[in-house]
This record gives structure tokens, C-alpha cells and sequence, in this order.
């Protein structure tokens, strides 16, 4: 009897978004399980593609003829049964399809791209021969536009005929080593040798050495000493004194730290204490809680993370923990390795695609026990898990924002649920909806009011900059801001300096006619960076020299407008030349290792004032940093979102908390155009609880959530027109299964109407209950999938971080 493997194929279209039977050869029967990545042919021709085997069948569904798998590109399942049930609930979560969610999940490395190549055909000619050569086969993608048009005529003549072929980018990191063969006699060796054979005498010496300490160095350790090459190696492998073998090793991206000595506990405060046994009790009950630990900035939530990781190791289960920003985590990863040593593995965007496939597989092999992360770790494949920890649980980079659409917190909630394991949500700032979780007893809240040792959160200073350059003000700076961090500079201490915006301005405008140089594909002005002396668009990545005359008028007054940290670290270097300033942004972390490179250098004491975006608002510890300063705090009041107000208090209250951590006292000042907005002045006062009280209420006069819930349906096309008409189209349909309760905005053009030349149009539902909206729309998912292929592009996203 056949057995059947239930595939999901490499092809991401709502056609294709389910199972199909393929027939798996008798050899291979009892090996293969769900989980395994195979090589199946697809469709009526010959196209071949990769697939996720997510099912196992005695008996097909199919009345016809199975195709065979063609390969198993995998020896043991990639995915776990979890991991397979786990993909396929965020598929339904999300709206997105099977295949896409299975490869969010899985490292990059462990997609399989199908190469499209030319072979002799059932007829095959002088010319077609001709054109192989002494080929076999030939690579469409490497061939020129007369090839290609030669290729084409022959295929049509069945002179050639296509053939695919994979390509795992799965690719195992070796290393060569010497090993010395065991039962060669080298003192003989050596007597039977010239006295002039130097090189050969010095071979037999180190492999004397190696063989008596048996030790099997690297190829490379060997051939950096200089005392022998390669070629001396192979001449000794061919005497039969050694074997050159080849192990596998790791991509190690935090080797470094695994050999220091390991940190011990510190001693917890009588408010840390409760938390950490209220913690660790769910731990061994294996509870599925949910905590959300609201701690003020400094109040060592941490140190109760480390203590309550420590108690899961100690019942011999696993940890996972998720830190909001790649600039976040390398200070994280070194108080968690500083603990837990190599038991941990990292998981980042940050990484190389081969360090986070390695990494992948020490968690998979069960070599590391903890796993710390940004948003994408969620997904690591731990077993045993005994507890859950996401700290700044309320940063919006724990949403993705392309398909599948899905919220860390969620996938961890789901999670936790199938292992029996709580959850800590920790923040000094908690998103509102955790936080009304918590007060409807959904969650269970706990508290860390105090700083550790009882040291004071700092004075927070609000300056109106509607006054400020009447009173001694300089460009971005108000006097009070100038004069504090002078007096840090006086006393060999250190600032952090905040602005949310990257670049050298906000945009470039001609005085004479108003024209303000725009992106051509898409609805918005380009922003000025000096270091390239270029406009660049952040959006879709337009990059075009900055213009010395108006494009519209020919005046030559063109005039930079705006501010960005190129500008105000341009500032800085003229207001206070002596003082050394770090700035880190996007675009000074773009390489590898840039945010580790950037914060480690400020924490040895290399500059005197760090300068960066919100990247540099949390979770950054350093003892010498006194003064936080906010260039300008309005920045994200004025934009049209409904959680506006919630992120600018969040980002004042969580950049103020780097002030005054240690010993010495912090002091912030906010600079404002609107200081009397009460997201400024509770950030002012450290008072959370005020401000959820009024959000809360405000939310509930507009129906905002967390009293409802949302969906947002994005619409986009080339045209205009087109993009319209579909997104009035889908609300007629979407407007007939909700119920009169149901609150519908829109349609409206999206806050950039225009991105990468589509058009977008949007519209939101509100809800408190809708039990057809889901099956609503994947049916409108359904009935557009056609519509692709004419340019349209239809998106879903549950519970957006933002309507813009």
C-alpha cells in the first residue's frame, strides 16, 4: 500500500494555500514525517518546487494518479509537531498563507530556490547542441538576451526542454583539522628521511607533539604560524601520517562571552523578591499566567528575569526571552550570557544569515537552554519551555508589518498555552491594552515601584521652545539644555541626547516658489543627508543629489528645513567643540555590529554625549550618563494616530529612566513647542497610572481600543482609479456581513497615498463581537487572489499598531 505525504508547496497563492498528496516511494516510507522539507514536481509541466511535509496518510484524498516526492532534503523534521500546528494557527491568525508563515519560522538558510535550467529535448539539433557545448545543462539566469532568444526558439522546437534543479542554501560551516594517524610509528618516520628534508622533520616534530597531547589542531591554527602550508599538510596526509578532517563548527556571533566566568545572583530587594517567588510559583506549578510586571525604569526587572530563568534551568526546562530593538540586545545578551554562559543562544536580524542558522540549530539540537531575541525569536524551536519573558512588552517593533502580519505577544500567549508555561510582560510604561487586561483581572499585575537602593528617578525639566531662543537659545538648543550639558562636559560625565528623526533635515524647499523636493514614487518629500550630500526617500529608498537651483522656478534659493541628528550632531561639534559625540542611527548601524560597536564605545567612556534616535530611549544601563536631553518632544504628538499620545509618553518616560541609574544623580530636560500636553507632563511627574486613567478615557469616547477591537484591509494597484473602486468594492461586501454595532472608517486614501508608485486605500473596522468577520475576510482574500495578477494587492491586518 502507497503510503501519502500531505505537502504544502514553495507557492505562496491562496490556490495553493493547502495539502496535496504526493505518493512517498517505498524506501522512504518508513522514514519520512511531517516536518521534513521535500523536492516535488508542481502543476502539469515539469516545474519542480520545495515543500513542508505536514502530514502523513495511509489512504490519498486524490482519485487520480499521485506524483512521487522527489527528494528529501532533510534528515530528521526541521519543524516539531508544535512548530507545524503552530504555523498553521498563525496562518488562520493572520490571513496570510501556509507556506509564508512555515518560512517566517525557520531560518533563512533553509530555503530551497529552484533553479530553471536547459537540456537537450526529444529532438535535439546541430544547433542545439552546439549551444551546450560540452554542457550538460545551462543556467537561464546566466544567460544574455541573444541566448535567451535562441533558447526560445529551440524549446519551441523541442530541440531543448527545461529541467529544474534545487538549491539548499542550508550550508554547515567545517573546518579542516590534523589528525594524527594513531598507530603511525613517526620516530621511524623520521629516520628514513633526508637530514635536509627540513620541512618534513618539522611536520613529524608537530605531529609528535599533537599525537602525545592528543590534540587535533585546526588546518588554519597551523598555517598562521608559519611554521608549515597546506601543501606540507597533503604531502603528510599522502605518507599516511595524518588525515585531513573536516568538522562542523558553529557560527558563534557571542563566542567571546562563553569563556567568561559566569555572574552570580545579586541580592534582591524585598519588592523583587515578592515578584520573583510570585513568578517562580507558577513556574513549578507550570501555570499558564500571565504577569505583567510594571516596574519603573532602573527597579532591576532584569535581575528577577535572571532569577526566575534560573529556577526553569534548575527543573530542567527551557527559557525564552524577547527584547524589543537589535540595539536593545547586546547589552541584554551580555547579562544573560554573563549568567547562563553558553546554555544561551541569540537570535536577531542583526546576525548573519549562516550565525542565525546555527544558532537555530544549537536550539533545535538542544545545546542552548535559553533563548534571548527580538521579535522573529518568538518562533525558536525550545522544548520543555518553562517560562516566557518579552521586556518593553509595549514596543510596537513586536509587530511585523508585512504578511504574516503577526504580534510577538500573541504567538507567545499561544505558546505558553501549550506548554503550560507563564508569561512575564514587563515594562515601566505598559501598553494600554496589557495594562486593561491586567485591571480586568486577566492578567495578574505586579509591581516595582522603586529604583534599586532607593535611588530617586530624576528631576524631569519641561522647556517651552516657543520662548526658548528669546532667552539665549541656539538652534536646536535651549539655554537650560546648552548649560547642563556643559556642566556634565565641566565634570567628565555623560548625556544622551534624543531625536526622532534620522538625517540632516525634514525636507529641501525653494523661498522663492515654495517647491519642496519630492520622492517620484511615492507621496512624500525626501529628506536631506548631508554625509552623502544627497536627498533620500525612507521609504522606498529613492536617492538623488541635492539640486542647486529650484527644479520649478531656477532660484537659487533653496533652503534646508527641518532638523535630523545629522544636523544636531553638526550642532553639537560647533556649539561645544571639546565634547565627543557617538550618533546612532539607522544610518550609522546599517553594518554589522554597528549598535554593539557604537554602545560599547560610549560605555568605555569614549564620548562624552550619545545622540540617536528612540533606538537609544531604553534599555541602555551606564552608570556615567547624568543628563537625558530631548531635542524636540512633539515630533510623534502631531502625527493622525490614535496612540500618539500612549508612544510619546512611553518614549519620554523610558529615554528619561537612562538618567541617574547609578550613584550619581540624573537630571532630563524636555524640550517642546506643546509643553502643556498631558503625555508631556505626566512623563514629567513618572506618573503611568494618571496617564492610563486619562487615555483610558479618552479611548472610550472614540471607541479606540482597547474597548474595541480592529482590522485594517489595505488596498493598492499602479492606478488610482482602480485602487479606489476595489476599496469601496470590498466595503459594500464587508459592510453587509457586519452587525449594526460594527463601526466602519473609511474608505479613505492611506496617510501616504502614494508608496513605491501604488496607491493605497484603506479602511478600519471596529468591533466588539463579530462571529462572520473572519470567515468575511478570507473569503474577500479569496475572491481578490485573481485580481493579483492585474496589479492589485489586497492586506489584512489584525490589530494594527497604527491606522496610517
Amino acid at each position: 500500500m502507497t503510503t501519502v505525504a500531505q505537502v504544502i508547496v514553495d507557492v505562496p497563492t491562496l490556490q495553493t494555500d493547502k495539502p496535496f498528496d504526493y505518493a512517498v516511494p517505498q524506501a522512504l516510507a518508513a522514514q519520512l514525517q511531517p516536518g521534513m522539507r521535500v523536492w516535488v514536481q508542481f502543476g502539469r509541466g515539469k516545474r519542480q518546487v520545495a515543500g513542508m511535509v505536514v502530514g502523513i496518510r495511509p489512504v490519498a484524498e486524490y482519485a487520480g494518479t499521485l506524483k512521487p516526492i522527489l527528494a528529501v532534503l532533510d534528515y530528521t523534521p526541521v519543524l516539531n509537531p508544535e512548530g507545524l500546528a503552530l504555523s498553521h494557527w498563525l496562518a488562520a491568525q493572520t490571513f496570510a498563507f501556509w507556506i509564508t508563515c512555515i518560512q517566517t519560522m525557520l531560518p533563512t538558510m533553509l530555503k530551497v530556490d529552484t533553479q530553471k535550467n536547459v537540456v537537450l529535448g526529444p529532438a535535439p539539433t546541430a544547433e542545439a547542441k552546439a549551444l551546450l557545448g560540452d554542457q550538460s545543462a545551462l543556467l537561464l539566469a546566466d544567460l544574455d538576451e541573444a541566448t535567451t532568444a535562441s533558447v526560445i526558439r529551440l524549446l519551441a522546437q523541442d530541440a531543448l526542454t527545461l529541467a529544474y534543479r534545487r538549491k539548499d542554501r542550508a550550508k554547515v560551516k567545517q573546518v579542516e583539522h590534523v589528525v594524527p594517524t594513531a598507530t603511525a610509528d613517526f620516530a621511524a618516520a623520521r629516520a628514513t628521511l633526508r637530514a635536509n628534508a627540513t620541512k618534513q622533520h618539522r611536520l613529524l616534530d608537530a605531529l609528535t607533539q599533537w599525537q602525545a597531547a592528543g590534540t587535533t589542531p585546526a588546518v588554519s591554527a597551523v598555517v598562521a604560524d608559519g611554521a608549515l602550508n597546506r601543501a606540507d599538510l597533503v604531502a603528510g596526509q599522502k605518507r599516511g601520517w595524518l588525515t585531513l578532517e573536516a568538522r562542523e563548527v558553529y557560527r558563534a556571533p557571542y563566542a567571546e562571552l562563553d569563556a567568561q566566568p559566569l555572574t552570580q545572583p545579586l541580592p534582591l530587594t524585598a519588592e523583587q523578591a515578592t515578584v520573583t517567588a510570585t513568578v517562580t510559583a507558577a513556574v513549578v506549578a507550570k501555570q499558564n499566567d500571565t504577569f505583567l510586571l510594571e516596574g519603573v525604569t532602573g527597579s532591576g526587572k532584569t535581575e528577577v528575569y535572571l532569577q526566575v530563568i534560573a529556577k526553569a534551568l534548575a527543573m530542567h526546562r527551557t527559557a525564552m526571552m524577547l527584547v524589543p530593538e537589535i540595539a536593545l540586545t547586546p547589552q541584554m545578551v551580555h547579562r544573560v550570557k554573563g549568567r547562563f554562559g553558553a546554555a544561551v543562544a541569540v537570535m536577531h536580524s542583526g546576525l548573519s544569515d549562516g550565525e542565525k542558522f546555527d544558532e537555530w540549530r544549537r536550539i533545535q539540537r538542544g545545546e542552548a537552554q535559553v533563548v534571548v531575541g527580538a521579535r522573529s525569536a518568538a518562533f525558536a524551536p525550545l522544548t520543555n519551555i518553562g517560562v516566557f519573558i518579552i521586556d518593553e512588552e509595549h514596543e510596537t517593533s513586536y509587530k511585523q508589518d508585512d504578511a504574516p502580519r503577526y504580534h510577538a505577544r500573541d504567538v507567545i500567549l499561544h505558546r505558553a498555552a501549550t506548554h503550560h508555561a507563564p508569561v512575564i510582560l514587563g515594562s515601566a510604561t505598559p501598553s494600554l491594552e496589557s495594562r486593561a487586561r491586567a485591571a480586568k483581572g486577566v492578567y495578574t499585575l505586579l509591581h516595582l515601584p522603586h529604583r534599586i537602593n532607593d535611588h530617586p528617578l530624576p528631576p524631569v525639566h519641561i522647556i517651552d521652545m516657543r520662548d526658548a531662543y528669546k532667552h539665549g537659545g541656539k538652534e536646536d538648543f535651549s539655554a537650560e539644555l546648552l548649560t547642563a550639558l556643559e556642566a556634565r562636559l565641566a565634570r567628565g560625565e555623560q548625556s544622551v541626547l534624543m531625536l526622532n528623526r534620522r538625517g540632516y533635515s525634514s525636507f529641501v524647499m525653494c523661498r522663492e516658489c515654495g517647491f519642496v523636493v519630492q520622492c517620484p514614487n511615492c507621496d512624500i518629500s525626501l529628506t536631506l543627508h548631508m554625509d552623502s550630500h544627497t536627498l533620500r526617500c525612507h521609504y522606498c529608498g529613492h536617492e538623488e543629489p541635492v539640486p542647486s537651483v529650484c527644479p520649478s522656478c531656477g532660484s537659487k534659493k533653496i533652503r534646508y528645513y527641518g532638523t535630523g541628528t545629522q544636523k544636531v550632531e553638526q550642532t553639537l561639534h560647533e556649539l561645544l567643540p571639546t565634547a565627543r559625540v557617538l550618533r546612532m542611527d539607522v544610518d550609522t548601524t546599517r553594518k554589522k555590529g554597528g549598535h554593539a560597536r557604537i554602545l560599547d564605545a560610549f560605555g568605555a567612556g569614549q564620548a562624552d554625549i550619545l545622540l540617536g534616535t528612540q533606538m537609544i530611549a531604553k534599555g541602555l544601563d551606564f552608570p556615567n550618563v547624568t543628563l537625558v536631553g530631548v531635542i524636540n518632544a512633539d515630533t510623534g504628538l502631531g502625527m493622525p494616530d490614535f496612540r500618539a499620545s500612549e508612544h510619546t509618553f512611553q518614549l519620554l518616560t523610558q529615554v528619561a529612566g537612562r538618567a541617574g541609574r547609578a550613584d550619581k544623580a540624573g537630571e532630563v530636560f524636555i524640550q517642546s513647542f506643546n509643553p502643556e500636553h498631558y503625555a508631556i507632563r505626566y512623563a514629567q511627574a513618572h506618573d503611568y497610572e494618571g496617564f492610563f486613567r486619562q487615555e483610558m478615557a479618552i479611548r472610550h469616547r472614540g471607541d479606540y481600543p482597547p474597548y474595541y477591537f480592529t482590522v485594517r484591509v489595505t488596498v493598492s494597484h499602479p492606478e488610482e482609479d482602480q485602487a479606489a473602486k476595489a476599496i469601496y468594492s470590498l466595503a459594500n461586501t464587508l459592510r453587509q456581513a457586519l452587525s449594526p454595532q460594527a463601526i466602519v472608517l473609511g474608505p479613505t486614501p492611506g496617510a501616504i497615498a502614494r508608496l513605491k508608485n501604488r496607491y493605497f486605500y484603506q479602511l478600519v473596522i471596529k468591533y466588539k463581537r463579530e462571529p462572520a468577520l473572519d470567515a468575511t475576510l478570507m473569503q474577500v482574500l479569496n475572491d481578490t487572489q485573481a485580481a493579483s495578477r492585474t496589479g492589485f494587492f489586497v492586506g489584512i491586518d489584525r490589530e494594527p499598531q497604527s491606522f496610517m
